[in-house]
Parts: C-alpha cells; structure tokens; sequence
C-alpha cells in the first residue's frame, strides 16, 4: 500500500471514526484503526463490536492495499503534524506502517487488515472478505441533515445513562409515511419531537426501533460538518437487528473534510415504554416566560442547588392588580443551600392560572433550556406533585414536548 492524503483530512477522519474505537476490549485488533487505500480514496473503520464507523477522505493512491494500526498513536501523531501532505507505505511482510510529512517521519507497527471485524456498510465490493452478507440492506429513509441533528439534540440528553435499564438508554425512533418521532425518558424526564414532511419519506406502516442515544449522538457530531444540500440516508434493517446512517461530506472543501461517512448501530433489544400515559392531559396554570431569562435563571440559581440535590423551587405568582384579565406577573427560582447560603431570583411571566408552588431539577431544566430556540417557553402545571409540561412558544405539543416530574424537597 502507498497512499498520500492531506494532514487536515486525515485528522478529520481520525476524529470521526476514532469515537467508536474500543478502550477496554480484549481483542487488541479493536484498539486499531483500519487504513484502506483503493480507487483514490482512503477508508478509515472503527468498532467496539456495538457501533461501527466507516470514513472515506480523497487520497491518491499509487499501491492499494490495507492494514490496521493503534488508534490513539495514529491520531495524536497526526494531530502534531503540519498541514502539509503526508505520504504513508505499508511493509507487508512486517506489517508496519512508514509514515512521512514535511520532515517527520515515523514507522508504526500494525496488525494485519484481515483481522479487522467487518464494519456494516451499505455498500461493497463483492471481493472483499465480508461479502455482500455483511452489507445492510433494508429501508432506505432520506432525511434532511440540519432536522435529523436538531431533532437529535432535543431529545438524546434524556436518555438513561443507567445500564441496568437498557432501553431506557435508548432513543425510540418512529418513521411512518411523512412522519419522523423521536422519544428518549430516563423516568424523571421525557423528550419527545416530531416532524411532519410535506411529502413521503417512508413506508405507510411504521417502523419503530430503539436506537442506543450514545450512537444517536454520535450521528449528531458528524452531521455538524455534513453537506446540508444531501439528504443523510437512514437504513434499517430490523432483521439484522441494525440501523446505518450514511452521511454526505463537504466534498468542495480541500482541507479538513470528508467524502462521507457511513455509521452503523446495532438496536436496542426490548419495548420502549408506553410514554403517552405520563403526558399531562389538562393544565391548572400556563406559564410563559423569555427563554434567555429563564435559563439564565436557573443557572444562577443551580450555583446554590448543587449542595441540595440540583432543586430549585420555582413559584408561580399571577400580579392580579390590575384585573382578572391582565396575565402579567411573576416567576421566582429559589435555590437553598445549608451550607452555601440561598438564591432567590424573579422574571417576569405571562400567567394564566392561579398561583402555584413545585420543585424541579435544575440540571433537567438547563438541558432541555439549552436546546429551545424559540424566544419564549412555556409551562403548564397542574399540582406541585403533578408533572410539569415545557415547550417553545408557536411549536404545538405534537411537535415538540419536554415533561419532567416534580422534586420534593426535605422539609
């Protein structure tokens, strides 16, 4: 194998895929990257044997060919290099990797490509080791790369961290006809958003799978830098108990970019939980507040929670001096701590409603502030034990609806 690329665009592909790289796996094969040069591009692959990253960067190739070598020394000699063109051969006979920039120059032992498990693709050649049994076939669904990543963003923080409740680490993912729902709850929180497309995107009867939020998050990282005018393609393929994501680059931009990227998951095991039965029906009190303000709020008051659990107690205040009808009043965020002291801060709020009194996390309440881009939200409460119901103000519930259960402070 020789092959020649740019130091920005192996870089670039060495952050991509090296997130999948396995840091506690017996097999020392999966603690390498694969390097494959053939038709004038350079693949990067990685696994953990759960989630499978394949990257292609231009390159130009003058001996095709394939080896595998330590990801973390790969990837921080590279980073050290100058942006000038690096120039890599491979010894087959010792399986070493020589590698030549500007005036740095280094030999990296590798362990032999045909040792590599076979990363999921949509595609391949039939010559290769996996055979085309190793390529994902299913439902092909096109989605538009800015949506997909927002969408992720707004539910993927809600998702259980807990590995003794595998699915609730997982993100429900709905595709039918027009429609796109995502829903992710780790018990104290719900996420749920939806998209509604003027046209088909997918088959008239649903598909539902549960894919890992660590795997959705991944997705999210790489669509950042994806070419937004292409469409990333979602695969699923429920018999293989699989999902690939085929993400288009930015194949205008020389230096620091990628062809495109294909990453593949393996599903989650296990039914989602029936969620509608925790989405409050009917509301007491309607709260409308600035976003800014709020999350700046709540921040301030997290300072002083942190000693306490993260609550915050937020109290409803309708003004009511000036008629029934006038909705202005106040929300004040109060945070207490023994040992720290106490935070008591108040914005105004659109109230409709009577006055109420509930306790939130406010780490909960940063999360999903943080990823609202409308100027306003809202928040409708029932009792202080009850739910609580957040979402941006001109985004209907259908679309985007965040519920999240009360904190009971110690008396």
């Amino acid at each position: 194998m020789r092959v020649s690329c740019l130091q920005e665009n192996l870089a670039k592909g060495l952050s991509i895929v090296g997130r999948a790289v396995s840091t506690r796996s017996t097999l020392p094969v999966l603690g390498n990257i694969l390097l494959e040069a053939k038709d004038n591009q350079l693949r990067l692959a990685a696994t953990n044997l759960e989630i499978g990253i394949n990257c292609w960067i231009g390159a130009m190739v003058e001996d095709e060919g394939a080896i595998t070598v330590p990801a973390r020394l790969l990837a921080d000699f590279i980073n050290n290099l100058p942006p000038e063109r690096i120039d890599m051969e491979l010894s087959v006979r010792t399986q070493t990797l020589s590698l030549r920039c500007a005036r740095y120059t280094a030999t990296i032992k590798g362990i032999d490509a045909s040792q590599f498990p076979f990363v999921a693709r949509a595609q391949a050649d039939e010559d290769e080791g996996g055979s085309m049994a190793d390529v994902i076939d299913g439902v092909t669904i096109p989605l538009e790369a800015a949506n997909l990543r927002k969408m992720i963003d707004q539910v993927v923080y809600a998702a259980s961290t807990d590995e003794s409740r595998p699915t609730l680490t997982g993100v429900e993912v709905r595709f039918r006809s027009n429609e796109l729902r995502m829903a992710a709850t780790d018990g104290y929180r719900l996420s749920v958003r939806s998209v509604i497309f003027d046209e088909a995107i997918g088959p008239n009867e649903e598909i539902m799978v549960v894919v890992p939020a660590k795997s959705l998050g991944e997705l999210a990282r790489i669509a950042a830098d994806a070419d937004d005018e292409e469409p990333v393609k979602v695969i699923v393929a429920q018999s293989r108990n699989q999902i690939l994501f085929q993400i288009p680059g930015n194949k205008d931009e020389a230096r620091g970019s990628f062809q495109w990227v294909e990453l593949s998951s393996q599903l989650i095991d296990g039914r989602f939980p029936d969620y509608n039965g925790i989405i409050p029906k009917s509301r007491d009190t309607r709260t409308v507040v600035d976003t800014a303000e709020l999350l700046k709020a709540v921040r301030v008051a997290f300072l002083f929670a942190r000693e306490n659990n993260n609550i915050i107690r937020l109290t409803v205040m309708p003004d009511g001096k000036n008629g029934a009808d006038d909705n202005k009043g106040q929300l004040r965020l109060t945070a207490t701590s023994m040992e720290m002291g106490d935070s008591v801060n108040d914005i105004d709020a659109q109230i409709d409603g009577g006055e109420i009194e509930i306790s939130f996390n406010a780490k909960y309440l940063i999360d999903v502030l943080s990823q609202v881009d409308q100027p306003q939200v809202v928040l409708d409460t029932t009792q202080s034990t009850r739910p609580g119901a957040l979402r941006p103000v001109g985004v209907g519930e259908d679309e985007y609806l965040h519920v999240i259960m009360p904190m009971h402070p110690n008396r």
